[in-house]
């Protein structure tokens, strides 16, 4: 039989629409021993509306995460293959990728931008992925479909150690320094050997295993790499980041290793997460049609509610400075009324148009609001907006105080850790930086009641929005005192 280019093109398309809805089974099963065994309330509260959003997902098919990621695809090609086709396998690939992201039922939010070095145009698409063949024995193709989200791809690191140093002590030392943008608990890929390029992809494919460190525990003779599989998977949770760096006993639900073949003089060692959002699928082609994707047990996923007694109610349109003293780390809030988002680009036009004495953009105004680290997924149907789970805030850092000096903010809701300048400018004006859950998207999206444009339009998921929130579910984690919740990666680094 011969392989169709249809079925191809269908067959990644399809691949991308599943994984942007539905959770594999092994991630549902380690999330929810996660939160079993969980006792940090916080943390605990974090798991929960991860898995509430999964389902809530799932049922609704739509996305788990606003940012749908770039699509990584890996491939085998068998050497025996014959084709129908008047594409490349490459084009093909890529014209999947352009049908699942502009799928009128579910589209998925266009990430991807061309010219990085200068103009950064989105491509409107998410085209072009990242694809890797391979060409192996056999008549059929093997693929691999991923999307990954850059909370999590930005955190990847590199190094080469000296041939007799300790991995796992750089990798011990290296995963504070990640901080929290890649939304944990998640899985940790780590690829040692061969050349730099090879331990990078190493670390990448590592993360397309299934979670299976329980299994690994219960060998009576694991090997090598797996007793230092359990080793580091013990150390780094005993490091007490937890989820979304909130503290608790779960920051990693695996981690996974391959290694390959190195020069004597070196030792390449590459580490990459994959965040609350994990998104991978494998399937086969043998020419007998689009590839069949498997069937989700709906029953796999724990019963949650989120205990919203523990949250205190703060109506927005109200607030004051004054009521935002009493606020300290670790509250729990439920925000309702009027917020402004903006992302890196909207920052930095807003930047340059105080600089040159502009202004804000007409209708916006940022007087005793919050800002929402936020790009969100276009609405379909009767929804009011699409996934709209934060971005991470350690890359709006260095606008935090052009900000708070010059548009009248209260401060500002994303994920992750905040940089200690900007914890500094946070307390100087007695403003507050609230965490939603990264990994909650749909969740969150349904707490905005209105949502609308007000500047930057033709920018995409980077325009200005204006939402009318109830009961938007967030953390405090550096109050007006400047006390911060992520306190504990700035004494991880000095150990």
């Amino acid at each position: 039989m011969k392989i169709q280019q249809q079925d191809i093109i269908e067959s990644i398309a399809n691949a991308l629409q599943y994984i942007s809805y539905y959770h594999s089974p092994d991630f549902i099963q380690a999330m929810t021993n996660a939160y079993e065994k969980e006792t940090h309330k916080t943390a605990k509260n974090a798991i929960a509306q991860i898995l509430i959003n999964s389902k809530m997902a799932a049922i609704g098919q739509r996305p788990l995460c606003q940012d749908t990621g770039i699509v990584n695809v890996f491939v085998e090609v068998g050497m025996d293959i014959t084709w129908e086709a008047d594409l490349s396998l490459e084009e093909m690939i890529n014209e999947g990728v352009r049908q699942a992201f502009t799928n009128i039922k579910n589209p998925l939010r266009a990430s991807i931008v061309e010219d990085p070095l200068f103009a950064r145009r989105n491509t409107k698409d998410n085209t072009p992925a990242v694809i890797h063949m391979k060409v192996v024995k056999g008549d059929k193709l093997d693929f691999i479909v991923a999307a990954k989200g850059c909370g999590s791809e930005n955190k990847a690191k590199f190094t080469v150690l000296q041939p007799d140093d300790n991995v796992s002590d750089w990798i011990i030392k290296t995963i504070p320094t990640m901080g929290a943008g890649w939304c944990p608990p998640g899985v940790i890929g780590i690829g040692v050997g061969g050349t730099a390029e090879k331990a990078m992809l190493m670390a990448k494919q590592s993360l397309m295993e299934p979670i299976d460190i329980t299994e690994v525990a219960q060998k009576s003779n694991p090997t090598n790499i797996e007793r230092m599989r359990l080793e580091l998977m013990d150390k780094i949770n005993n490091l007490g980041i937890g989820a979304q760096g909130l503290g608790g006993l779960t920051t990693v639900l695996d981690v996974k290793i391959k290694d390959y073949p190195t020069h004597a003089a070196s030792q390449a060692v590459a580490m990459i997460p994959n965040c609350a959002a994990t998104r991978h699928l494998h399937f086969s082609m043998n020419g007998s049609g689009i590839a069949d994707l498997p069937v989700v047990d709906m029953s796999m996923y724990p019963k949650l509610e989120i205990d919203y007694s523990q949250y205190q109610k703060i109506d927005l349109n109200t607030l004051t400075k004054l009521q935002m003293n009493d606020w300290q780390v670790g509250d729990t809030l439920l925000l309702s009324g009027t917020i402004i988002t903006g992302r890196d680009a909207a920052h930095k036009r807003l930047n340059e148009m105080i600089n040159n004495g502009e202004g804000l953009p007409k209708g916006v105004n940022f007087d005793n609001k919050f800002i929402y680290y936020v790009g969100p997924v276009d609405a379909v149907g009767d929804e009011v907006i699409g996934s709209a789970g934060p971005t991470t805030a350690t890359r709006m850092d260095k606008f935090t105080d052009m900000m708070l000096e010059n548009t009248g903010i209260l401060g500002m809701i994303g994920k992750a850790e905040r940089g200690e300048s900007t914890i500094q400018s946070i307390k100087k004006h007695n403003a507050s930086y609230l965490i939603a859950v990264g990994g909650a998207a749909y969740l969150i999206s349904k707490s905005i009641k209105k949502a609308k444009k007000i500047a930057f339009k033709e920018m995409g998921m980077e325009a200005i929005y204006e939402f009318e929130v109830k009961d938007m579910p967030v953390t405090v984690a550096v109050d007006s005192q400047g006390e911060n919740i992520h306190a504990i990666f700035k004494n991880l680094s000095n150990t």
